[in-house]
């Protein structure tokens, strides 16, 4: 029987997850991704503001947690960085599981080593499962589609840039877990938003221009909106999640995500599902199943 915080995390975990498939979708259908990326944190900063100035007052913050808001800022646009590279150079359907598979598979080794966590037997099942249904899901039935040169070159660049992406995730899901336990989830997520959009503005000037900037609002207003809401909700429940339970656990059930992208992909963007596909669900359904049976 599961008691009540970890059942809380857990629909947290799950609803976050849906919110981050919705905000990556928009994302991959953008014109110009890291534009879209810098323009969807700039507007997030603008919108939660009202939210922000009553829990600066009305919470308690910790001066050591400014230095966790400025590394996860760092690593954060890293991260968009190479989140945006990599879905303008390959599908979504490819990169996405595996951006999100490599990180939860870094997260809980660096969980015990760093943090002093501890994973039960069957938790590493769990986490196994999730990271085999993912890359199941990716790329079943692909790989002799990779063994020729041309294929291979041509999606390497985006699957080079998923990984990193996926040391992103990892990063900055450990040193969030210990920022959390300084500042309050929402509110550390407002800063954060901050560093990241002030501190990616001079690289998205320099190589787009002014021009480049008012056009890809002007072109996506609507989706920028819908992602920035998508992606301050997405995050600021997975905060919540660790600021209760361990990061162990709530890594590697965040990425049910795969579903709900395999989910988007069918129905909006008229993806074929694939019998790999289906076992890769299958794969991650029983991951978060077992992990959360280790609780």
């Amino acid at each position: 029987m599961l008691d009540s915080t970890t059942l809380l995390a857990l629909l947290l975990v799950l609803a976050s997850a849906a919110a981050h498939a919705t905000w990556n979708l928009l994302l991959k259908k953008a014109r110009q991704q890291e534009v879209f990326a810098w323009w969807l944190s700039a507007f997030a900063v603008l919108g939660a503001l009202p939210i922000a100035l009553p829990l600066a007052f009305l919470t308690s913050f910790d001066r050591v947690g400014v230095w966790y808001v400025i590394a996860t800022s760092l690593v954060h646009i890293c991260y968009f960085l190479f989140l945006g590279r990599s879905l303008a150079r390959s599908d979504l359907s490819l990169v996405y599981p595996i951006a999100r598979g490599f990180g939860p598979g870094v997260v809980p080794i660096l969980a015990v080593l760093l943090l002093g966590e501890t994973v039960g037997v069957l938790g590493w099942v769990g986490i196994a499962a999730i990271i085999l249904g993912i890359y199941t899901t990716a790329w079943w039935g692909q790989l002799r589609r990779f063994t020729t040169w041309a294929t291979l070159s041509t999606n390497l660049p985006g699957l080079g840039y998923a990984l990193l992406t996926g040391l992103c995730i990892a990063l900055y899901t450990i040193i969030d877990k210990q920022g959390v336990s300084h500042v309050s989830p929402f509110l550390y997520l407002y800063l954060m938003t901050c560093g990241v959009t002030l501190g990616w503005a001079p690289y998205i000037i320099h190589n787009y221009g002014g021009s480049g900037i008012i056009n890809e609002w002007r072109n996506g207003w609507v989706s920028v909106i819908a992602a920035s809401a998508l992606l301050f909700l997405a995050y600021g429940l997975v905060l919540t999640a660790m600021s209760i339970t361990d990061v162990s656990f709530v890594a590697p059930v965040r990425e049910v995500g795969s579903l709900f992208a395999l989910a988007l992909g069918a129905v909006v963007l008229k993806e074929w599902v694939t019998r790999g596909r289906v076992l890769g669900a299958v794969l991650i359904i029983s991951g978060v199943v077992l992990i959360t049976l280790s609780r």
